[in-house]
Order: C-alpha cells, then structure tokens, then sequence
C-alpha cells in the first residue's frame, strides 16, 4: 500500500500557484491523480480547458470560480465538479492563501486562451 507523507510531496509552482502532488503515477497511483493547490491573495489563474473531469474541494478560504462564463463564489467546505471541455478560471479576490483539494483522472491537459496546451506535472 503506498503512502505518501507530505515530505515525500511533490511540489510545482506555476502562474503564482503551489501544486502540491500527492497521489500520481510517479507515487504508485494508476488512475487518479490528487493534490493540493495554494492559491496567494490576489491570484488569478489563466482561464483554460480542461480534457478531463476535475473534483476542486476548497479547504481553506474562499475564492471565485468562472465555469464556462458563470461565476460563483465558494467558501471553505464548498466543492466544484468541473467537467471534462469546461472552461475555468479562479481568482483569489481576498487578501488570505486559499488552501484546496483536487482530483482528476491521469492524463489532465489544460488549453489557455492562447491555444497553449500545458500538462501539468502533478497531474501525469
């Protein structure tokens, strides 16, 4: 049974945002992939696509999520489905680190506006 402990995390920093990775193939999974996002104050992630399912569990603090055009405001406890082809954006409008959780399935590709395509390690 592999257990991960938050010193063997893997750690990945990208538009002002902490990836934190805990359950990907590098640490045994084979078909999930789950980690924990810090989001500083003031953080606007790029808006992209995504090619798979996400589950955004927000832990701590509070922040606006855009999907496909809608937003909504979500606070510690609140959870997002953000289905595969949806269009996201988050922004961290407070002046705290939001702290929050999220899993998708290996394989998670994310397209900026720009037509870049990122896949992000921690996702992999």
């Amino acid at each position: 049974m592999p257990v991960v402990r938050p010193s063997e995390a893997i750690s990945h920093e990208i538009h002002g945002a902490r990836f934190i990775s805990y359950a990907s193939p590098l640490t045994g999974s084979e078909e999930l992939c789950a980690w924990r996002a810090e989001i500083p104050a003031g953080t606007r992630a790029p808006v992209h696509t995504v090619n798979r399912e996400e589950i955004f569990h927000l832990l701590i603090g509070e922040l606006l999520i855009t999907l496909d055009g809608r937003t909504e405001r979500l606070t510690a406890g609140d959870t997002a489905i953000i289905g595969r082809g949806a269009t996201v954006g988050i922004e961290n409008p407070t002046d705290h680190t939001a702290i929050s959780w999220v899993t998708t399935s290996i394989g998670l590709e994310a397209e900026l506006a720009d037509g870049t395509r990122l896949t992000p390690p921690w996702a992999n």
